[in-house]
């Protein structure tokens, strides 16, 4: 029988480890559509994952990687014949069932989305499960009242490959965007993007009031904690942050008075979608959301050298999308 090569995690939460081994057909899990695996990436959640920094992995073994680029060798769903180009990303991808560091995978029908018309299955990586994200927290920012003539945006974690992306989609849509970084030698790079200003999340301050002085009409945020709770008090009247990570912390301290006196509205963000939402949003990614900058934001490397990058991103040593060329 034949194998293919895969990047598997072991082991249990409290002990992790995670090497490259071979695998068959015989280990794929049930699903819909079996895909022949182009292109991974590596996000934040992926790092944690593989190093057993965080509690990600819902069985093992696990082949990692919580999106990838494949083309369909088979399918029992109407929606995706052979040699369709796709994507799959989150729900279970990667974390309940074997994710994207293979050069095959078998997902079920719900989790994988066509890549549209005017991306290429590089681009469709590059975007990704971070590029997602971000195009759904500015889909759902807008339809809360988000709007470029209301005033400034702040993007944290700046160089991270949802935040960089995210400053792409909104400069381009006429925001005045202000990335916040402790990476200031990464200043060109966001400049780049699409960044109006950078700054130091130093600057910002703390304070403890529960109301602080107006800032932002809005934010998107990676960090939740501490970073969060301050956001939540210098968002203007009627002001809008999307929730999208915890780099920071899980816990949120704050007090209802931004939302009661200044209407302040707080979006958490959820890949987990269903497929006609995450159609809508991929053409979007496709159309009038399409990332201007993927050739800055992302790195393409090669399968071999993915527990270095994991160690790399898990270290925050990486800027932007860092992706993976499989075998093949």
């Amino acid at each position: 029988m034949d194998t293919f090569q895969a990047y598997l995690i072991e082991g249990s939460p409290a002990s992790t480890t995670a090497r490259f081994a071979e695998l068959t057909d015989r280990d794929l899990d049930p699903g819909d559509v079996t895909l022949r695996v182009s292109y991974a990436s590596i996000n934040f959640k992926d790092a944690l994952a593989a190093t057993g920094k965080g509690r990600i992995i819902r069985r093992f073994p696990c082949v990692g990687g919580i999106d990838a680029v494949g083309t369909v060798e088979t399918s029992d769903d109407p929606r995706f014949a052979p040699g369709d180009d796709v994507i799959a990303h989150s729900h279970g991808f990667g974390v309940s069932q074997h994710g994207g560091y293979a050069q095959r995978a078998r997902v079920p029908a719900a989790w994988v989305t066509r890549v549209p018309d005017g991306l290429s299955p590089l681009q469709a990586i590059t975007i990704g499960v971070a590029g997602y994200t971000a195009a759904l927290a500015i889909d759902l920012c807008e339809l809360n009242g988000l709007a470029p003539q209301r005033g400034k945006v702040l993007v944290n974690g700046a160089t991270g490959g949802v935040a960089s992306i995210a400053i792409d989609l909104l400069s381009q849509r006429g925001f005045e965007v202000v990335a916040a970084t402790r990476k200031l030698v990464e200043a060109d790079y966001l400049r780049s993007l699409g960044a109006a200003e950078v700054i130091d999340p130093a600057s910002l301050g703390a304070g403890d009031k529960p109301l602080e002085t107006v800032r932002w009409q809005g934010a998107v945020d990676s960090l939740g904690g501490e970073p969060l709770s301050l956001l939540t008090r210098t968002v203007q009247k009627d002001g809008v942050i999307a929730s999208i990570g915890n780099a920071a912390g899980l816990s949120l301290t704050t007090s209802v008075m931004p939302f009661i006196l200044r209407g302040v509205r707080l979006i958490g963000v959820n890949s987990d979608n269903d497929p006609e939402l995450r159609s809508r949003i991929w053409q979007r990614l496709a159309s009038d959301l399409k990332p201007l900058h993927l050739d800055a934001i992302g790195n393409v490397q090669p399968f071999g050298e993915l527990p270095s990058l994991i160690d790399a991103v898990a270290g925050g040593r990486i800027r932007g999308r860092t992706i993976i060329a499989l075998p093949g």
